[in-house]
């Protein structure tokens, strides 16, 4: 991932993903270990895997949280492969 608008790009993309290829529970989907939501009306939404969460901002902004750093290469190892298959 190179800049912010690829990467929210990206970003937008695998939650694309997730919501159309994953299973719904209440409201939040899974796919491959990743889940997916937003609030009501779609201007933040949100991607997690394990001790990861993306926080899909408007404008293109995003946030990057993790606790581990293992978890977050396995994380965008995982999304890497998932896009490339998109």
């Amino acid at each position: 991932m190179t800049n912010i608008k690829t990467e929210t790009r990206q970003f937008l993309t695998l939650f694309n993903l997730v919501t159309s290829q994953g299973q719904k529970q209440e409201s939040v989907y899974e796919f491959e270990g990743i889940r997916a939501w937003h609030d009501f009306d779609g201007y933040t939404c949100w991607l997690a895997y394990k001790d990861v969460t993306i926080t899909i901002l408007f404008h293109s902004k995003f946030q990057v949280e993790f606790e581990k750093e293992e978890t977050f290469i396995n994380f965008s190892k995982k999304a890497a492969r998932l896009l490339a298959l998109a």
